[in-house]
């Protein structure tokens, strides 16, 4: 991934030499109208392909491998319940085919089923992608390390689990309010049937919706990589990301960086969107989306070309080029309609692509927006040009994008204008002004615009295209056409544009495969990953509005933890001291944040706008308003350049989840209006009766807005500090469950290594103290009765924490050059998946994530002076931590006992923020030289066998000395639901104790 707004050094000398090609090597695509790979080249040809311009020797039928779409099974055929407000039940709302006729074999994915039943459909759909792009790459056991095989998994918006529990939730307070109502009755047999209607009502609600202690699992976005990795037993990276309709491109970008940098052999790349609810197309369309919301999933299996070759396996495409760029405004998310930036960007893509053939056919992924014209007016799609740069070669300041036009016809050798579906004239230098494109699609005219899955579907277009020499039909009554061959025989090119709703513009290059002469490349993997240093941070938790009152209450040695106020927890509907119940939390106490009601000092933003946001987003700005308080980002230097937001989020935010759940109320209604403890009522008399339990809820008329798509969006929290701060930083979120904060600092380190950036902004944000989570992981008896104690022998679980932390991150070098103030040094980082349960941790996955980042870095495990670890709070979760640390950091070369601590046990179980709170714990304790304590740790558990390692968990701070001739230095654990591992190592800045690796 290469951002174009004005590179630094770094990033011109990494981006001047066109980095290995990335072969596709597996592909798999589910539509509604195509059940399987076969199909789905048939749809986009408008019929079966002509066996005279594709490669016969590769082209038998996939279908022998497949399961094709056949009639719908039905949701309860699965072991799903019917779903009220979601799809794939009776009540389903949402328009136009869909997915739930791809018939799926769940046994074969080993899932038990008392799980199964709880699985989000896109689980299931996204599953038989990854086992469908295994196949058609030859098979999961062919030539596949699994364990340096990573899963990466895009999605959009809720899913149908989550909206499911979530209505269930909300249903119980609706059964109350009618119970209230019908009480009120001035009929004697509605208010003698009042409590049973409330009982009725409930049970009704958890036979549609479903109940089960697996529902919190089952409604991950990050759960679908983690089951595709237990089920394929691959051992890498795994996370779920989004950043609106870019989602597939930024998916992308970071299998090719991490494949480039030698992180990984392989990558499995699944993106996926369904119509999960009727609102997701109303917000669409209020956000003036023009083409209608389409299904589909889409898989890619990525392999470094040198590493395919040596495998032996068949090639689809090569990926030679991937560019994004993000265009900061403030204000309501939209599509950047910078011509300019669109240019730069495509024209960094062919830069990073290298030396080769004209490209002869553009992709559109995206609906491309419409361009303004000088003199007012706008241009909408045309025939496209690649053309149009201006004499000495920089982009045209004026024109429109060259992919979309209108522009006049680049001359051809001759002096004439070139005609459409000719040959384009070979650049001179890479990336310099081809002429005219011959072809030009747009993706969503067949498949409708499919949101995550959108650069993913149009990717694999374009690599089948190749692998054919065919191009598709550009319009549904049109037929494929054969792909000329580019003069001087160079191998045919094609570009994949896209453009997402908050922003960001992205471009793909991909080639045709010609086999060469076997010669196998392994990357070269430096001994020592470049240092990327934090020069920035901010954090809020409860009772710490900033960085410096975290430090104070982690001194203060007491923790934050307090009953819940009464706005957080309805203790009349949801709380049952002592009871396992699938309706309620056994506990009422953790560690609430107050979220500022008014938009932070330096933040500029409409009051009602700001309080429409999701509260996570709200959070993430008071935060990053802290970040950029002492040096704002136009003093950093930091406008203008490329850079990225990466923020661990669970990927489904309550804003979304609440208007699900007040768009379906209705669907409450009318199983309200069934019940027998109600059937005496007459048709207006139920009416009223509901009406007055309407009076809590707002009304259906408000519910959507322009801006609730940028409400509801988790990556919303990451474009509104881009926009909001003036940042040309591509916007993603990250869900790695508990990891998704480290997650982030990976994807963010990552970038920052490869050049792609020159800044980031990482950390992560959740606030899982509400309702719904309580009961969701009270269900699973996650939580804590009282309060949790890492490493205690009375620790019985976790205690659930709002918060944020988030960190302004360069290269070394160029915070060094910039004058920053360097607050820690991130050293190595690394991930890994368990691959076996979802639920119980294992040692051995994350020692491989320990190891991992020892592998960047120049110094051993015994140099480690602190350990900030994950410290879940549970005997078997303390045990298996203390294991794999003691695996890595343990020895006799150790001359000095490693200190062990958490942050948690301060301010609860942050979700995807844990991660954050623990790194910034860390980096506070070595810039103030002082080793924190623990809270609450009453008895150490003697299980945990500390004194093999040697190992300390201290209750008092402590003096962390500076060791002699070396900085101080911490590792970071971050280990979340579904075997996901983050390990970080970071050091203290000394100058002179070691040379930078560039």
């Amino acid at each position: 991934m290469h951002s174009t707004a004005e590179p630094s050094g770094t990033t011109e000398k990494n981006t001047e030499t066109a980095g290995e090609p990335v072969a596709i090597v597996g592909i798999a695509a589910l539509h509604p109208e195509a059940g399987n790979l076969t199909d789905f080249w048939r749809l986009l040809t408008g019929g079966p392909h002509d066996a005279n311009v594709a490669d016969d020797a590769d082209d038998a039928d996939d279908s022998a491998a497949e399961d094709g779409a056949g009639p719908a099974d039905g949701r309860d055929g699965q072991g799903h319940p019917d779903t009220v407000g979601g799809t794939g039940g009776a009540d389903s709302e949402v328009p136009g085919p869909g997915l739930d006729g791809v018939r799926i074999d769940v046994a074969r994915f080993r899932i038990p089923p008392a799980q199964a039943g709880a699985m989000a459909r896109l689980q299931l759909l996204m599953l038989e992608a990854a086992r469908r792009c295994l196949e058609d790459a030859g098979g999961a056991d062919r030539a596949l390390d699994r364990d340096r095989t990573d899963v990466v998994v895009g999605t959009c918006f809720g899913l149908d689990r989550q909206y499911a529990n979530a209505l269930r939730v909300e249903g119980r307070r609706y059964a109350r309010e009618l119970r209230r109502a019908a009480a009120g009755s001035s009929d004697p047999r509605t208010r003698e049937n009042a409590a049973q209607a409330e009982e009725e009502l409930r049970s009704v609600l958890r036979r549609r919706l479903g109940a089960s202690p697996h529902d919190r699992v089952g409604e991950m976005a990050s759960t679908i990589p983690a089951r595709i990795a237990s089920a394929f037993r691959l051992r890498g990276r795994t996370l779920a990301l989004e950043s609106s309709d870019a989602t597939s491109f930024v998916a992308l970008a970071h299998a090719l960086t991490a494949l480039r940098a030698g992180a990984c052999d392989a990558v499995l790349v699944v993106t996926g969107q369904r119509r999960e609810s009727p609102l997701l197309e109303r917000t669409l369309a209020a956000k003036g989306l023009e083409h209608g919301l389409g299904e589909g999933v889409g898989a890619l299996l990525l392999k470094r070309l040198g590493t395919a070759e040596r495998d032996g396996d068949r090639i689809h495409a090569l990926v030679r080029g991937c560019s994004l760029t993000h265009e900061a405004r403030p204000g309501p998310f939209g599509r950047s309609t910078s011509a300019v930036r669109h240019r730069a960007n495509l024209r960094q893509a062919l830069r990073e692509a290298g030396r080769g053939a004209p490209v002869q056919y553009v992709e559109h992924a995206t609906p491309p927006p419409a361009w303004p014209l000088p003199g007012g007016g706008t241009a909408g799609p045309a025939r496209g040009e690649l053309s149009a740069d201006s004499p000495d070669g920089s982009p045209d300041e004026t024109g429109p994008d060259p992919l979309i036009g209108p522009l006049p016809a680049a001359p051809s050798a001759e002096g004439a204008p070139a005609q459409p579906g000719s040959a384009c004239p070979h650049a001179a230098e890479p990336g310099a002004g081809p002429g005219p494109v011959p072809f030009v699609r747009r993706t969503a005219d067949r498949l409708g615009h499919t949101l995550a899955n959108a650069g993913v579907a149009a990717v694999s277009t374009v690599a089948l295209a190749l692998r054919h020499r065919t191009v598709p039909a550009a319009s549904p009554d049109a037929g494929a056409v054969p792909w000329p061959a580019p003069e001087g025989g160079a191998p045919r090119r094609a570009v994949v544009a896209g453009s997402s709703l908050t922003g960001t513009v992205c471009h793909v290059v991909l080639e045709e495969y010609r086999p060469r002469r076997a010669r196998p490349h392994v990357p070269a993997r430096p001994a020592v990953a470049e240092p990327v240093a934090v020069v920035a941070l901010g954090g809020r938790f409860a009772g710490a509005p900033d960085a410096g009152a975290f430090w104070r209450t982690v001194l203060s040695g007491r923790d934050a933890f307090a009953p819940f106020d009464e706005n957080v927890l309805d203790r009349d509907l949801f709380h049952a001291p002592g009871a396992l119940s699938l309706d309620s939390s056994y506990t009422d106490r953790g560690a609430a944040v107050r979220v500022p009601a008014t938009p932070p000092a330096g933040v500029r933003m409409d009051p009602a706008r700001y309080a429409a946001l999701d509260a996570a987003q709200r959070l993430a700005l008071t935060v990053a308003a802290e970040l950029f308080g002492r040096r704002s980002p136009g003093e950093a230097g930091l406008r203008g350049r490329p850079g990225m937001v990466a923020l661990g989020s669970t990927l489904g935010l309550g804003r979304d989840r609440q208007a699900h759940t007040l768009a379906s109320l209705p669907r409450l209604d009318a199983a309200a209006s069934e019940l027998t403890a109600l059937k005496h009522l007459s048709p207006q008399e139920s009416a009223r009766l509901l009406a007055q339990v309407h009076r809590r809820y707002p009304e259906q008329a408000a519910l959507v807005t322009p801006t609730l798509f940028d409400e509801a969006l988790a990556s919303g929290s990451a474009a509104l500090i881009a926009g909001q701060f003036g940042l040309d930083a591509v916007p993603v979120a990250v869900e790695a469950a508990c990891a998704s904060s480290l997650a982030a600092l990976d994807l963010a380190v990552g970038a920052l290594r490869s050049g792609a950036v020159d800044y980031a902004v990482a950390g992560g944000v959740e606030l899982p103290c509400n309702e719904r989570d309580l009961v969701l992981c009270s269900a699973l008896g996650l939580l804590s009765h009282d309060r949790i104690t890492p490493f205690d022998e009375a620790a019985d679980g976790f205690t659930p924490g709002d918060g944020c932390a988030l960190f302004l991150l360069k290269r070394l070098s160029d915070a060094r050059r910039d004058g920053d103030e360097v607050l820690g040094v991130v050293r190595g980082i690394g991930g890994s998946n368990d691959a076996k349960s979802l639920i119980a941790p294992d040692a051995d996955g994350q020692v491989r994530a320990m190891r991992q980042a020892f592998g960047q870095v120049d110094f051993a495990p015994a140099d480690v002076d602190y350990l900030e670890a994950h410290g879940t709070g549970t005997k078997v979760g303390d045990r298996v931590e203390i294991t794999a640390t003691g695996e890595v950091y343990g020895g006799p070369r150790r001359s000095r006992p490693l200190d062990i601590g958490s942050a948690k046990s301060f301010f609860g179980h942050t979700f995807a923020a844990a991660g954050g709170a623990g790194l910034l714990r860390a980096l506070l304790a070595m810039r103030a030289g002082k080793l924190p304590p623990n809270a609450n740790l009453d008895r150490l558990n003697p299980a945990l066998r500390l004194s093999d390692i040697p190992a300390t968990v201290s209750t008092r701070a402590g003096v962390w000395p500076r060791p002699e001739g070396r900085p101080r230095r911490a590792g970071v654990s971050s280990f979340g639901t579904g075997g996901i591992n983050y390990h970080l190592l970071i050091e203290e800045d000394l100058p002179h104790s070691r040379t930078d690796s560039a």
